[in-house]
């Protein structure tokens, strides 16, 4: 073959190797101070969920970005496909299943109430005694207190917060009486962040997380479920669980 030849065939892409097919790309919408599922450090996210997504995606051969999102706005982002889905401590009620699809789950979380380590605070006596409750709003754990109150005789009042964390500093600072969120950001706070609070008790049944998509995205609820699957038979599972076991 002459040199003129190839240099044409060339230029046509008749004779050059094929390229390697693109990485898709997703982006995942993130609580940004949720630890220790999901939070930025150094102006990364990381967290038990993100490192787990993370892995999953060099497995299923995919690109992840990670995308702080207000939270009580997120499965609004995930629907008008800002996001592509939400992995970062979505507990799976009835309500969120209406709009999205879940993943399987992948965790189970306790509800919790937190009080100050110096109170002599119960469980009943922050539910019953017109105290002042810190709680993320756009939370499963904020919408459960709502509707519970009169059901249940329960009587305080509800003070909301951008992130669990930050009703756990009110706390800490004497502006409410307690503060109403998962375990996993409880235990954070008190192992972890080593947080003068102390848990009184439960109040509702726990819950599961799963990771949202849109149901339409079947095949991306597809790899994600394999993906699990393949993480937790990894050792890599068991290798957060021993990292983040501020919320076992």
């Amino acid at each position: 073959m002459c040199k003129r030849i190839l240099l044409a065939l060339l230029a046509l892409g008749l004779f050059a190797a094929p390229a390697l097919a693109a990485q898709k790309g997703y982006i995942n919408g993130i609580d940004a101070n949720y630890p220790p599922h999901a939070y930025v450090e150094a102006g990364q996210p990381t967290g038990f969920d993100v490192e787990a997504l993370n892995w999953i995606a060099k497995k299923m051969n995919f690109e992840i970005k990670h995308v702080p999102m207000d939270w009580d706005t997120i499965v609004a982002s995930l629907l008008a496909k800002k996001i592509d889905m939400v992995c970062s401590g979505m507990s799976i009620t009835p309500e969120r299943q209406a709009r999205v699809n879940f993943s399987d789950p992948y965790f189970v979380v306790r509800k919790v109430l937190v009080v100050r380590d110096n109170s002599d605070l119960t469980r009943n006596q922050v539910l019953q005694g017109n105290k002042k409750v810190g709680v993320q709003r756009g939370t499963n754990e904020a919408e459960t207190l709502e509707n519970s109150k009169g059901p249940n005789g329960w009587n305080y009042t509800l003070t909301y917060y951008d992130s669990a964390p930050l009703a756990v500093e009110d706390l800490i600072n004497g502006r409410v009486d307690a503060a109403a969120m998962d375990s996993a950001p409880a235990n954070d706070a008190i192992k972890r962040g080593k947080k003068p609070v102390r848990i009184v008790g439960e109040f509702a049944d726990p819950d599961d997380f799963g990771v949202a998509i849109r149901k339409e995205d079947a095949e991306l609820l597809k790899m994600i479920n394999e993906g699990f699957k393949l993480l937790t038979q990894d050792p890599f599972w068991q290798e957060l669980q021993e990292k983040y076991d501020s919320f076992q």
